[in-house]
């Protein structure tokens, strides 16, 4: 009876101590895989000679100059701008004004902060440059007008008050003066500012702009979006539209609810894996009703063979506006003769209008479905990241549930990792397969573990990723894949990578205070099981400790034994394959731990010396 008691007491305080607090956390993301691929891939160059105020002598563009940051580049134009600190993408914004933006925030142009160390500074973080545009031999006469369309926050972090967007002009005698600021604000629709040049000393042939960002240089929590920015002749205070239709919003994936599988899980089920249809967002720029034909070709991007081709039809959109246009799924299922191979279908969408626009090139927008060796519900680039809130005892763990439709092998995992302050290199973790985890009536089953894992970041695309020791065989149903972090003490879990433009259920459960429980947050938590042939692994980023120790014997009946070579006394956690506690005491070297009582298995014994922490060991017991 006093156990029993002991034990609701015990439930309740943890209970009780969770709704203080939440235990999902969403939290900035730290750095920018999709740059560091990028800068990988390209070999661009993210020195000082491309940074703020680097200059080469150009001839000078001129008007009308236009940018929307249509593209499929990391990077700003460089036949625009002179500088790389920006981030060109489609998935920061929120309903922009068409496909792409440039993001500011607080990371620099190798994807990562300015200031890894210092959080509390706050300087001036990306810029974006103009190359020289030719303002001569104009006069205020000529009605020269700025225009750009801002957003604060985005899929990101909400700018604080005392962060800002900043505008500045550069003169003849090469002065850059402000002439527009925003201090930070919660998050909007993008808003359009209008500037009209009116000062005879901007009117030279190396007149230039620039947008900075004043944020916090260790913390990404400082996000502005820009689109749409315009400099021309004739303009006045009502030119607020242009000529343009547009491709918008990203479109959909094939897919009904993942984003990736592999084509043989595809094809084994079609019909419930494909989405009913297929759509994308079209703008209308002018300031009148457009009749705008629409359409689409697909084909798979490897072998060029055909997929489909829509049929040609037109709609109506009102001046400055937004439409979503919908296309009935082609039902082509290519006979590709290698199951195991990676195969992209490439959906080309394109509109039409019945008269030129002043901006042709964005016009068509491109979506990519994969097909290779992995299952996922993120579309491949994080805007935030995710943690559990752990109690000092209990471990933290997450799962995310996928389903096969037919029988095949559990190779890896791919984890997307958000960075964190400091790094994250001694939080060790272990990655589970179940094929249950007691939710809705069922019980938890493990069937497999890797363990003594750690974070790894900046490779492979966006992810680290981990080959199993053995592979897992799997039946044709559901199976979830996670993570468990031990008990060790730690105020938070792993970060992991979010992406918040997914839509739909996130399929994720997590357990902090002894059972599973469904989130409640809105986005995909980057986690990906890897499926069938064995894979090239990356290396894991396992800090070398400065000191050894033992624990002795290996495999342990009743007594193990503790040896370091550090001085001092030592504190150490003894924790099972779930991360739960159960044994845990101060100890010095060549001391004995009895552990007789313990059932047998596989333990993980962490020990920490002074200020030292030590590399965990896995022990067994028999």
């Amino acid at each position: 009876m006093e156990r029993r008691l002991r034990f609701i007491l015990i439930l309740f305080f943890l209970v009780s101590a969770s709704n203080l607090r939440a235990q999902e956390v969403v939290a900035p993301l730290e750095f920018n895989g999709a740059i560091i691929h990028n800068n990988r891939k390209s070999n661009a160059p993210v020195t000082a000679s491309n940074q703020r105020g680097a200059q080469q002598k150009t001839t000078a563009i001129g008007l009308p100059f236009f940018e929307d940051f249509t593209g499929y580049d990391t990077w700003p134009d460089s036949s625009k701008w002179q500088d790389v600190e920006v981030y060109i993408n489609n998935t920061m914004g929120i309903s922009p004004v068409s496909r792409g933006v440039a993001t500011f925030d607080g990371l620099n142009a190798a994807g990562i902060p300015y200031d890894p160390n210092v959080s509390t500074t706050l300087l001036y973080a990306d810029s974006l440059t103009s190359k020289f545009i030719g303002l001569f031999p104009y006069f205020p006469s000529d009605s020269l007008y700025f225009s750009f369309f801002y957003q604060p926050a985005g899929n990101g972090f909400a700018p604080e008050g005392q962060d800002s967007l900043m505008l500045y002009f550069k003169k003849s005698n090469g002065a850059w003066v402000k002439v527009w600021s925003k201090e930070g604000t919660n998050l909007d629709s993008f808003k359009q500012v209008l500037i009209p040049i009116v000062d005879t000393a901007y009117m030279h042939d190396t007149f230039q702009f620039r947008f900075v960002n004043k944020a916090s240089l260790n913390t990404n929590d400082d996000v502005w979006n820009i689109d749409y920015i315009k400099l021309d002749k004739n303009r006045n205070m009502y030119d607020t539209l242009i000529n343009d239709i547009a491709m918008s919003d990203e479109p959909s994936f094939l897919l009904n609810d993942l984003t990736s599988m592999p084509y043989r899980q595809f094809i084994a089920d079609p019909n419930k894996e494909l989405a009913s249809q297929h759509f994308a967002t079209i703008r209308n720029g002018y300031n009148a009703p457009k009749s705008i034909n629409y359409n689409y070709k697909a084909q798979e991007q490897f072998t060029g063979l055909p997929l489909g081709i829509g049929t040609t039809n037109s709609i109506v959109v009102v001046s400055d506006d937004k439409e979503q246009v919908t296309f009935p799924m082609y039902t082509t299922k290519p006979t590709l003769n290698h199951l195991y191979d990676n195969y992209t279908f490439d959906t080309k969408y394109y509109v039409e209008a019945q008269s030129p626009p002043d901006n042709p090139v964005n016009d068509t927008i491109l979506k990519h479905q994969i097909f290779y060796n992995y299952m996922a519900y993120d579309d491949g680039t994080a805007e935030k990241s995710y943690f559990l809130n752990m109690f000092p005892t209990l471990p933290a763990k997450t799962a995310i549930e996928f389903h096969l439709n037919q029988p095949d092998t559990i190779t890896g995992v791919s984890i997307y990792f958000g960075r964190q302050v400091p790094m994250a290199y001694n939080k060790y973790f272990s990655v589970f397969v179940y094929s249950d985890i007691g939710v809705n009536g069922g019980s938890e089953n493990a069937v497999y573990s890797e363990d003594l894992l750690v974070p790894g970041y900046m490779r492979n695309d966006f992810t680290w990723t981990y080959k199993f020791t053995n592979p897992v065989p799997m039946p044709a149903g559901t199976f979830y894949i996670g993570t468990v972090q031990p008990a060790f003490g730690n105020a938070d879990s792993l970060y992991l990578g979010l992406d918040v433009n997914r839509t739909g259920g996130n399929h994720l459960y997590y357990n902090v205070i002894g059972y599973w429980q469904p989130s409640t947050i809105d986005g995909a938590v980057m986690i990906r099981p890897m499926l069938g042939p064995v894979f090239a692994a990356d290396v894991q980023q396992v800090e070398k400790p400065g000191n050894r120790w033992f624990a002795n014997p290996n495999p342990v009946h009743d007594r193990l034994k503790i040896e370091y070579d550090i001085s001092g006394d030592g504190t150490y956690w003894l924790a099972d394959m779930q991360g739960k506690v159960i044994l845990s005491g101060s100890i010095k070297s060549e001391q004995y731990l009895d552990v007789a009582d313990l059932a047998p298995g596989v333990y993980i014994v962490r020990l920490k010396v002074g200020n030292q922490q030590l590399q965990p060991q896995k022990v067994i017991k028999y």
